[in-house]
């Protein structure tokens, strides 16, 4: 039993990697569309509000966000890195550290979610504001892109639903351990009292 567990872990310490790392490229391409549609939308960026299409000041009023997010996504990317440091993807038996890395990593995860699931609704309902009868007239008239799509918005979903799941598993996989550690440490209690 232990050899399935060491290996869940091994793979789960790695996706936690991997799940931070697509946070990470989610936060560098959430702007994508909005810069490609909207900036040159400004006439004025030191007054977001002279613009040729109401609304696109939605661009400018992301931009704390998104670094915000970002900063984010690095801090999940090192804390994916603490499970490595502490041994958590090695381990035969874990220690404070390899819980507390497995904590912090998905009590962070759960701060990421909700931070940004609120701020990118709150988004959403903004570009949803913008009026896509002039971008597209600006759009047509200077060669920018058009688009409606919130897809970037919508992505976030999958970005932190996959986030969600690793830690989730990760939790799982602790309190396997746990199981395990304690059935092993009954067997040698119990083969103590046999051989004593």
């Amino acid at each position: 039993m232990y050899k399935k567990q060491m290996t869940a872990q091994k793979f789960l310490c790695l996706a936690a990697i991997i799940v931070s790392a697509i946070f990470f490229l989610y936060s560098l391409g959430i702007m994508t569309d909005l810069y490609d549609s909207l900036y040159d939308t400004m006439r004025n960026p030191n007054d977001i509000y002279q613009t040729d299409v109401s609304g696109s000041s939605i661009y400018y009023a992301m931009q704390a966000f998104n670094r915000q997010l970002l900063i984010l996504s690095i801090g999940q990317i090192l804390l994916g890195a603490l499970l490595f440091i502490t041994n958590t993807h090695s381990r035969r038996k874990y220690y404070i550290g390899n819980y507390a890395a497995t904590g912090l990593f998905t009590a962070f995860a759960v701060y990421n979610t909700v931070y940004a699931h609120v701020n990118i609704e709150e988004a959403k309902r903004q570009f949803l504001q913008v009026d896509f009868a002039a971008l597209k007239e600006h759009a047509e008239m200077w060669g920018t892109l058009y688009t409606e799509s919130t897809f970037w918005f919508d992505l976030h979903y999958a970005v932190f639903g996959l986030l969600l799941a690793v830690c989730a598993l990760l939790v799982a996989n602790a309190v396997w351990k746990v199981r395990l550690m304690k059935d092993e440490a009954a067997l040698v209690q119990e083969g103590r009292r046999v051989g004593g």
